[in-house]
């Protein structure tokens, strides 16, 4: 379904993951650790804590506001 999905893989019970898995695992949570604050500021503007009921056309401007807003932001820090 999405191409550029990946998650973590779960040890079994029986087995622990390898560490080759464990590199990749840990390489997964890098890269969320860096788009987790990102979801929080849109949950912060209500995009994604609700059902968005505004126009669908707008969506795509106002996530591109919100991320402008967050971009700028970061370069003010």
């Amino acid at each position: 379904m999405y191409t550029n999905l990946m998650l973590p893989l779960k040890a079994k019970r029986c087995c622990k993951l390898d560490s080759e898995l464990k590199n990749y695992n840990r390489e997964i949570n890098k890269r969320r650790t860096g788009i987790e604050p990102v979801f929080k500021s849109l949950k912060t503007f209500r995009i994604l804590a609700e059902p968005y009921r505004n126009r669908a056309k707008k969506l795509g401007l106002r996530f591109n506001l919100i991320a402008e807003l967050y971009k700028w932001e970061l370069n003010k820090k």
